[in-house]
């Protein structure tokens, strides 16, 4: 049988990674791949997210849009693999385009995305929202620091942003579930770049800088607590 036994983990959080990495599969591969462990990545045994953890972050999303302020048209999903998080954020914003994009070209045919990288990825208008979840430590630093910077050219409101840093791998992980083959940085890594675009407001959430959008004082992460910590 077509698998891959990685000395790091286990099969069923390694494939997804695989799909992403053009290089080590061919085309017949990861089709084959695939259609034999997508039922083990949604599997609640074995799987390292839920659809009820998806369900509340959409809702969370959606719910942190609205208190802002900031009508949504248009949102990207910025490496969406298997789209968990569509169907939640079509839910909680009914009234807005989704758009995937993701670098795997097998599940951009089984699912409709948009195959791209996100430092690649140039639309012709920014979005009102875009979503980052737990991409970034899949990418080198140099990557990483691209793709942080084209979200800020893709995202004209809202972003909500998410990766695996090395105190969550010590100290909030699954270790027995979750992918070890990332690059595990510390978290003021990202929110250094992520401070030349944007104001961050908490619990993932960051306003774009130029966006007219008002928040309260005690509603974000103040100059005097970024500089504390």
């Amino acid at each position: 049988p077509f698998f891959i036994h990685c000395q790091k983990c286990r099969w069923f959080q390694c494939w997804p990674t695989l799909l992403t990495r053009p290089a080590l599969l061919s085309a017949k591969a990861a089709a084959q791949m695939s259609s034999r462990l997508l039922p083990s990545y949604f599997d609640p045994a074995s799987s390292v997210t839920s659809r009820a953890e998806m369900n509340a972050r959409g809702r969370l999303i959606g719910a942190c849009a609205r208190h802002i302020g900031l009508p949504v048209k248009r949102l990207l999903d910025a490496g969406c693999g298997v789209g968990l998080l569509r169907a939640p954020l079509r839910r909680a914003l009914p009234e807005a385009t989704y758009t995937g994009i993701e670098v795997s070209a097998y599940l951009c045919r089984r699912y409709g995305w948009t195959q791209s990288t996100i430092e690649d990825y140039h639309p012709a208008r920014p979005f009102d929202l875009v979503v980052c979840y737990d991409v970034l430590q899949y990418l080198d630093d140099r990557r990483a620091a691209r793709s942080l910077a084209n979200l800020a050219r893709l995202c004209r409101g809202l972003l909500h942003f998410s990766a695996l840093t090395a105190a969550d791998w010590r100290g909030n992980c699954d270790q027995g579930r979750t992918d070890r083959d990332v690059h595990l940085r510390r978290g003021e890594w990202y929110r250094t770049r992520l401070r030349r675009n944007f104001r961050e407001i908490g619990a993932g959430f960051w306003r774009r800088s130029t966006a007219p959008l008002s928040l309260w004082e005690l509603e974000s992460v103040s100059r005097c607590r970024r500089q504390a910590v």
